[in-house]
């Protein structure tokens, strides 16, 4: 692994409908997407870490706390167009691309996911971690079934495996939202149309899948907090406020 550059790209928008400027909303005494930069940055496994966004208030913010940041075009149709963008000028062997959104991320996250390229077939990887029961039946939990070798079989919104006989599954796998790509393939998969699974589930890895690439997927040490709602942000606040680097408690 030491021989391959790995750079690390969070695509940040401004906009979000359900929870606007969430970005920016500060968490702990720091913005939101800082908290995701910090623990990519701290993990010393990528260089650069960068920031990818399109507008000028996440930059000029990011620019006040000395956090890197590539301007990117407005009409990027997702994250990983972003990251393709910053790929296009930022040369590294690998790309990964981390949710701008996920707050409580640590740098515990980042070495089972890139020991996965270890393994030369593997051109994409990614984390999961057991689903909590509660979440099971959740379409904005993400479940994840994969082969013995970690490759995996199908993402869905849906409660996969299903049980038919009511046996009781093992555990049911969380997808978390983090990737990483060899060049090649990021450029391939970012050139691919939307594929009609994709559209039906709404969940852009199906793409890759459908057109025969394969997703490798390792353990994550424990789930994250994607925050999407007030509610999110609170429960961020409450175990970011604790941990080292945060705001300090108060009486």
């Amino acid at each position: 692994m030491s021989r391959l550059r790995i750079a690390a790209v969070i695509p940040a928008r401004l906009s979000s409908t359900r929870l606007p400027g969430k970005v920016l909303r500060p968490i702990a005494g720091r913005p939101m997407v800082e908290w995701v930069w910090r623990a990519a940055h701290l993990s010393g496994l990528m260089d650069p870490v960068v920031v990818a966004t399109d507008a000028e208030e996440v930059a000029a913010a990011l620019g006040a706390r000395g956090i890197p940041f590539v301007m990117t075009s407005p009409d990027c149709a997702s994250g990983s167009d972003r990251v393709r963008e910053v790929a296009r000028q930022i040369d590294a062997d690998i790309y990964v691309n981390i949710q701008g959104d996920e707050p409580t991320l640590t740098v515990e996250f980042f070495p089972p996911l890139l020991a996965l390229f270890e393994r030369p077939e593997v051109q994409v990887a990614t984390l999961a971690v057991r689903c909590p029961p509660q979440e099971a039946d959740d379409p904005n939990a993400v479940k994840v079934v994969t082969a013995l070798d970690g490759r995996a079989l199908y993402f869905s919104r849906a409660k996969i495996p299903f049980d038919r006989d009511g046996v009781g599954v093992g555990a049911y796998r969380k997808h978390l939202g983090i990737y990483a790509y060899r060049k090649a393939t990021l450029e391939r998969f970012a050139a691919l149309a939307p594929s009609w699974i994709e559209h039906a589930e709404r969940l852009e890895q199906l793409r890759l899948l459908d057109n025969g690439i394969d997703i490798y997927v390792a353990g994550a040490p424990r789930d994250t907090i994607g925050v999407d709602t007030e509610a999110d942000l609170e429960r961020a606040e409450a175990m970011l406020t604790g941990m080292r680097g945060g705001a300090p408690r108060t009486a």
